[in-house]
């Protein structure tokens, strides 16, 4: 196996303090609830209008179809991932750009749309029922370059926010600026206890992606992101269609939760782990192992893993017996991950699913 995208400890220090900034401002959010109204009431009707059949009114056609979430101080940062088509934003040429000298051609402005996100995250309660727990303001704008807009083509677009455990019916608008047109989306979601997990190891969810970037400094407020969702410094792309072409690598991207660190170095883990990929076989009806990789040993719980889709074949022909490495051909595959804490004693098993084209 290829050396391990592993962050080093320095950089798993400054995620856990960036995460620090996200609670701050989630707190500031939570303060200036009781001052100010985030989501006006035209709008928190039509959310309340939709909530207990989950069917919203659709002006603006959206939807919400997958969750993330990752650890963030006291809380779990939650990712939502919402489809919106380009034709329904309204994008149209942004103002011209200052004159230019004459010697320049004219710049060609790009597209722009400005709506409006509204975000009530209802938390449910086993007593009352829902409860409206968070409100959430986020005026966005959106550039496409008119050389490659396509007004038909969907896009995803993600957002983040912090909340603590438990379970919850996400409930989203998307307006336009003057909030004649409106869009309904409800998403139901759980998010674990991170301290639950005392008898077993617990993880996010196996996250597959394409690259992972990192900016100067975390973000201070709620904003919509095309094609990545950022956490703490990070900007991570994901590969939501869990597909790879021959030849591509796996990246993986998870936490860990329930570790105990090394008793003489309370900022180092020791997190065995293994990893397979297993793939039924029609004719003997039972998944086979195709590829095991080498144990790995972790330091941290953040595991940031590439894994080359490589196989390691016995030939036996005429020329006698030798090993030749391939690539793992087209077809639906297994990721098993085995994990062991050496500290404590407690056990990991996570699957998923993908496919090779």
């Amino acid at each position: 196996m290829k050396a391990k995208r592993f962050i080093a400890p320095a950089l798993l220090a400054v995620l856990v303090l960036s995460c620090l900034t996200i609670m701050v401002f989630a707190q500031e959010k939570k303060d200036a609830k009781q001052e100010k109204v985030f989501i006006p009431k035209e709008v928190k009707a039509v959310l309340q209008e939709g909530l207990a059949s989950r069917q919203g009114r659709q002006d603006i056609p959206v939807s919400v179809g997958r969750h993330f979430f990752l650890p963030a101080q006291e809380n779990l940062y939650g990712v939502f991932y919402l489809k919106l088509k380009n034709s329904d934003l309204g994008f149209a040429p942004a103002a011209q750009p200052a004159a230019q000298p004459v010697a320049q051609p004219p710049a060609t402005p790009p597209l722009q749309a400005n709506f409006n996100i509204f975000v009530q995250f209802n938390k449910v309660d086993p007593a009352k029922g829902l409860q409206p727990f968070r409100e959430i303001y986020m005026p966005t704008s959106l550039q496409e370059d008119p050389a490659s807009y396509d007004p038909n083509k969907e896009n995803l677009y993600s957002l983040g926010y912090p909340l603590p455990a438990g379970n919850y019916v996400l409930a989203l608008a998307v307006t336009s600026l003057d909030l004649k047109k409106i869009g309904a989306a409800y998403f139901e979601f759980a998010l674990p206890d991170p301290r639950s997990f005392v008898e077993t190891l617990g993880s996010t969810p196996m996250l597959f992606t394409k690259k992972i970037d990192q900016t100067d400094a975390p973000e201070t407020k709620t904003l919509l992101h095309k094609d990545f969702f950022a956490y703490s410094i990070l900007k991570v792309y994901a590969n939501l269609e869990n597909t790879f072409a021959v030849g591509e690598n796996v990246d993986l991207f998870l936490y860990i939760f329930g570790c105990q660190p090394n008793a003489n170095d309370p900022q180092k883990f020791t997190l065995e782990t293994n990893f397979e990929v297993k793939k039924f076989d029609e004719e003997k009806k039972a998944e086979e192992t195709v590829i095991r990789w080498a144990t790995q040993n972790y330091e941290a719980p953040l595991v940031i893993q590439t894994l080359p889709l490589k196989q390691t074949l016995v030939i036996k022909d005429d020329k006698g017996e030798r090993k030749e490495t391939r690539d793992l051909s087209a077809g639906k595959y297994t990721l098993v991950l085995k994990m062991a804490d050496k500290n404590s004693g407690r056990l990991l098993a996570q699957t998923t699913e993908f496919e090779v084209k």
